[in-house]
C-alpha cells in the first residue's frame, strides 16, 4: 500500500526513518493488565495522515494502522509469522485444482455492535469493496477472485478466475477486513465515524480537521477494547488514541512533551537516529525499537507524460541517481540503497537496477540519451509531499541530476497526502516521490499491484510479458520458492523498463517513552501496530 511517507495492492507509506541496529533495546517493567489501571489511553502519532477509513476504500499506512486493530478477517498474520493463520476462519483451505478456497467460520463470531458476523457478512464486503472500486483502494489485489458464496452461516467458497497462491495473504491483511452488511452501504463508503468492526478495538470517536488541500481527515481516532472480540489477540490495555501530525518535527515535540507515547516510522531520520545514538551511549530519555522493514521509496515515472514516456529518458536517470549518497545524506544511513522493486528480506528479491546499471555514470547516461536523439538538458517536474525527509530527497535528487548537465529539474510540493493521491490519480504529475509498505511478506505485492495496469501510483505503464505472462505464471505457482525465478525475470525486465525508480528500503524506528512496553512485539516487517501488545509499566 502507498505510503505517505504501506498497503494498489501494497500501502502508500510516508517515508519515516530506519534504524542500522537490529537489536530491540524495549523498556523494563511490569505490564498494567485491562482490569488493573488501563484507564489511561496509550497514545501513538504518526505523519501517515490518512483520509478514508472504511476498508472498500482505504489503502494506506495511516488508515491500516486503524483497521488492522479494529476488523478481523478470515486470516491474520501473527507477530513474526510471514504465513498467514485463521482469524475470523477457523479454518481454510484450497481445491484440489486451486481454483476456490473455502473457509468455515469460527462459531459465535459478533460485531462490536452486538450483530452476528456470518457467511453473509464475508461476501458482502468482498462483493461490496468490488463494487466500490474506490481508485485509490485495495480492490485491486482480488482480481483473481471471480465470486464469494455464502454456503449456510459458517461456509464461504472463493471462486477464481485462475490459481492465486497468495490469495490467503490478502485476504490476512485489511483489505480482507469483514464489515457489517446491516451498516456499511453496498455501494459507497461509510463515514470515518461510523466504522464497526469485530477486531480486538473498536472506535469511540474520530477527531477530523480540514487538510491544506481543503478535505477532511483524521486528527485523533480514540480506540476501546472490543468486550466481544473473539479471536487470538489479548488486549493488554483497554484505551488507544492515534493522532495524525503533518510534520515529524510537531511529531517529536508532542513525544518531547508527553502528548505521545509512541511513534512509528514517523521522525525525521536524522532525529531518530541520534535518539538512537543517545540510548545505546547509555543517555537516552527514551526508548528505541529498530525493525526490519520492507517499506520502500521510490520515484515513479508518468509513463503517459511526453517526456517521462521516453524510455531512454527514464534509464538516463536511473543511470544517474546515487542511492549511497541519498542514504548517507538524506538519511541518516537510516536506509539501504534499494536496487529493485522487489526489497530485500522478501523471497525472490534481486539487484537488478545495480546489475545493468552499475554505479552512477554520466558518461553512460548521455549515452543513452544520445542514442535516442534526446537533445539535453532534459526539463521535467519533480512532485513530493510531505517534510523533513520527504522534501529533502526531491532536493538532492534534483541535485544529482542537473549536476550531469542532462537534466534540468523542477520541484514542486503538494499541499497535502489526500491532495498528492488525487494528483497521481489525474496524471498530473512527471514524476513524483513515494513509498510502499507491503500488504503481505510476498514478491508479488510489490510486482502486482505497483506495475500492472498503471499499478497504485497510476502511471499508465503496462509490459504485457509482465501482466499477462510472468505474473499469471507466478500466482501459479505455489511453492513460493520456486517463483522465484519468475520474479528474477519481471524484476530483470523492469530494469529495463524503468516504470519507477527503487531508492531506498527503510529500518524502521519505533520511539517510545520508557513506560511502554511490549513494542518488541506489537511490530515487525509486516509494518503492522498490534495494539493489543502495547501496555503502560
Amino acid at each position: 500500500m502507498s505510503s505517505a511517507i504501506r498497503r494498489a495492492p501494497g500501502r502508500l507509506v510516508t517515508l519515516g526513518c530506519a534504524a542500522l541496529v537490529a537489536t530491540s533495546l524495549a523498556g523494563c517493567g511490569s505490564v498494567k493488565s485491562l482490569a488493573g489501571g488501563g484507564s489511561s489511553a496509550i497514545t501513538l502519532g504518526t505523519v501517515n495522515t490518512t483520509s478514508v477509513l472504511d476498508p472498500a476504500g482505504a489503502y494506506d499506512n495511516g488508515s491500516w494502522l486503524i483497521l488492522e486493530n479494529t476488523f478481523q478477517g478470515l486470516l491474520r498474520l501473527p507477530v513474526g509469522a510471514t504465513t498467514p493463520e485463521p482469524d475470523a476462519a477457523q479454518s481454510c483451505s484450497f481445491s484440489a485444482d486451486a481454483m476456490t478456497y473455502h473457509c468455515t467460520l469460527r462459531p459465535n463470531l459478533t460485531f462490536s455492535n452486538g450483530h452476528p458476523l456470518t457467511a453473509q457478512d464475508v461476501v458482502f464486503s468482498m462483493d461490496r469493496m468490488k463494487k466500490i472500486n474506490d481508485p485509490s483502494g485495495p480492490a485491486v489485489l482480488f482480481s483473481t477472485v471471480k465470486s464469494v458464496e455464502a454456503q449456510g452461516d459458517s461456509d464461504v467458497v472463493f471462486h477464481l478466475s485462475e490459481p492465486d497462491a497468495v490469495l490467503p495473504d490478502k485476504l490476512a491483511s485489511a483489505a480482507g477486513s469483514i464489515v457489517d452488511h446491516s451498516v456499511f452501504p453496498a455501494d459507497k463508503e461509510l463515514p470515518n465515524n461510523q466504522l464497526v468492526g469485530s477486531g480486538p478495538y473498536k472506535i469511540d470517536s474520530v477527531d477530523e480537521t480540514t487538510s491544506a488541500g481543503g478535505g477532511k481527515a483524521p486528527s485523533k481516532i480514540s480506540l476501546s477494547a472490543n468486550t466481544k472480540y473473539q479471536g487470538d489477540e489479548k488486549p493488554t490495555t483497554s484505551k488507544i488514541d492515534v493522532r495524525y501530525f503533518t510534520d515529524p518535527g510537531q511529531l517529536k515535540s508532542a513525544l518531547d512533551s508527553g502528548a505521545v507515547d509512541l511513534t512509528d516510522n514517523s521522525l525525521d531520520p536524522k532525529v531518530a537516529a541520534q535518539l538512537q545514538a543517545d540510548q545505546l551511549a547509555g543517555k537516552g530519555t527514551l526508548n528505541v525499537t529498530p525493525v526490519d522493514s520492507s517499506d520502500s521509496g521510490f520515484m515513479v515515472f508518468n509513463t503517459k507524460d511526453q517526456t517521462m514516456g521516453q524510455q531512454a529518458v527514464r534509464q538516463a536517470i536511473a543511470q544517474l541517481v546515487d542511492r549511497e549518497a541519498l542514504a548517507n545524506g538524506v538519511f541518516a544511513n537510516t536506509v539501504q540503497p534499494l536496487y529493485s522493486l522487489v526489497p530485500q528480506g522478501i523471497a525472490g528479491h534481486t539487484t537488478a537496477f545495480f546489475d545493468k546499471y552499475g554505479q552512477p555514470d554520466v558518461a553512460k547516461a548521455k549515452a543513452i540519451l544520445a542514442a535516442a536523439k534526446i537533445p539535453t538538458p532534459v526539463s521535467f517536474t519533480l512532485s513530493w509531499t510531505g517534510s523533513g525527509a520527504a522534501g529533502d530527497e526531491p532536493a538532492a535528487l534534483k541535485k544529482q541530476l542537473e549536476s550531469s548537465g542532462l537534466f534540468q529539474v523542477n520541484t514542486q510540493q503538494v499541499a497535502d497526502w489526500a491532495t498528492y493521491q488525487k494528483g497521481w490519480q489525474q496524471g498530473s504529475y512527471q514524476a513524483y516521490t513515494t513509498a510502499w509498505s507491503a500488504d503481505y511478506p510476498d514478491s508479488e505485492d510489490f510486482v502486482a499491484p505497483l506495475v500492472v495496469d498503471g499499478g497504485a501510483f497510476h502511471n499508465g505503464f503496462d509490459d504485457p510479458l509482465i501482466s499477462e505472462q510472468l505474473l499469471p505464471q507466478s500466482q501459479r505457482q505455489a511453492d513460493r520458492a520456486q517463483a522465484a525465478g519468475t520474479f528474477a525475470s519481471i524484476q530483470n525486465q523492469l530494469a529495463v523498463d524503468v516504470p519507477m525508480l527503487p531508492l531506498e528500503q527503510s529500518k524502521a524506528l519505533y520511539v517510545s517513552r520508557q513506560n511502554i512496553t511490549g513494542v518488541e512485539t506489537a511490530v515487525d516487517s509486516t509494518s503492522i501496530v498490534r495494539f493489543a501488545e502495547l501496555g503502560r509499566s
